[in-house]
């Protein structure tokens, strides 16, 4: 314990445990940084990047296509167009339909490499309902564009490049143009969904930033080929889809962490 003394009238002084208690108190109570609040404003959340993030779980793991299935045919064996080649999901020729994964994920942080052959066209769909009365994964899910920018008529098409490579297809134009690499090389695209907002990265690049709901988001639908489209962009939570779009397209190396 230590004490205060006074020169001018010798008067020694000891602060009262209290004081200390009180002290340890406050210091054990306080926020936590990793429990995603605001030490100094706990109203505010603490920013995406220093939240306690889930583990990473591997969507695939380069021999088989377990935890994955065709759109609204759960259950039934992966044709094979559907292949795994050299590790990496290959679909060799289109007709087959959307390929899944069977868990669904909201709030996530998906990294995921891919290559497109010459003239070819696919794309990454997330938050996909699957629902008989839905017919296709892009009913409901928005899709970050794979393309052949160079070959495949749709990188024209659209306004401002908005359906060109790592986009956020036909509604967004591309914060970065320009990102994805000629048809035949790998990319590697990183897409982040996290409390109704979403950042899409094409090469290390940022490629689209957007809310998931909103007047904004709404604004940005009203505006695309989607308009009107009942159950487009409506669901927080959904699967993750990769595109047949009846070109050859490649995917490897997919991880996802949970928010």
């Amino acid at each position: 314990m230590n004490y205060l003394r006074f020169p001018a009238n010798g008067i020694t002084f000891r602060p009262p445990l209290t004081l200390g208690l009180l002290a340890l108190t406050l210091t054990l109570n306080a926020p936590s940084v990793d429990a995603g609040i605001n030490p100094h404003n706990p109203s505010v959340a603490q920013p995406t990047h220093l939240l306690k993030k889930g583990k990473w779980e591997t969507l695939f793991d380069g021999k088989t296509l377990s935890g994955w299935h065709v759109y609204l045919k759960e259950g039934q064996p992966v044709t094979e167009k559907w292949t795994v080649d050299d590790g990496a999901i290959h679909l060799t020729a289109g007709g087959v339909g959307d390929l899944v994964t069977n868990k669904e994920y909201g709030n996530f942080e998906l990294e995921i490499e891919w290559k497109i052959a010459e003239g070819g066209n696919s794309g990454i769909i997330f938050h996909v309902h699957e629902d008989p009365q839905f017919k296709a994964t892009y009913q409901t899910g928005p899709e970050m564009q794979v393309l052949d920018n160079e070959r495949h008529p749709d990188a024209k098409q659209g306004r401002d490049g908005n359906r060109t490579a790592g986009s956020l297809y036909d509604l967004q134009k591309p914060v970065t143009l320009g990102a994805a690499k000629p048809a035949g090389e790998w990319n590697k695209a990183r897409l982040v969904i996290n409390n109704g907002k979403a950042e899409q990265y094409l090469n290390g690049k940022k490629t689209a930033e957007y809310p998931t709901s909103g007047p904004e988001w709404d604004k940005m639908v009203s505006e695309s080929k989607f308009k009107g489209w009942e159950g487009f962009g409506k669901y927080a939570t959904g699967h993750i889809a990769l595109q047949d779009h009846g070109n050859k397209v490649w995917y490897r190396n997919i991880r996802i962490r949970e928010l």
